[in-house]
């Protein structure tokens, strides 16, 4: 069982660092959501691999794999969706003009 990634976690990296330097959040949040699904995913896997585990164990993380593939997925389209929505420069993975409000321009007097 493997995960089809549409983002690289480099692609993942860029887009959080653009909602951190820039004040919105949302997409840091949908990033660091499938950033999680992907540890929980290999953490079932290798649980999955390991020669102690019984039937019923096996049948556990098995689920939690499937459900965690597909929550992926959904997440990674969510995601997908979102930057179409805003408007990023898609190659660049650039936040767009429009949405760029500088953390550090709030607190200016």
């Amino acid at each position: 069982m493997f995960l089809d990634n549409k983002f690289t976690a480099l692609q993942l990296a860029i887009i959080n660092s653009q909602g951190v330097l820039y004040n919105c959040a949302c997409p840091v949040h949908v990033t660091m959501q499938i950033s999680n699904l992907r540890k929980l995913f290999d953490y079932q896997k290798t649980c999955i691999d390991m020669p102690s585990q019984n039937d019923m164990q096996i049948q556990v993380h098995q689920r939690i794999a499937e459900v965690t593939k597909k929550t992926h997925q959904l997440m990674e389209q969510c995601l997908d969706e979102i930057l179409d929505l805003e408007g990023w420069d898609r190659a660049k993975l650039e936040m767009p003009e429009g949405l760029r409000t500088r953390i550090e321009d709030k607190t200016a007097p």
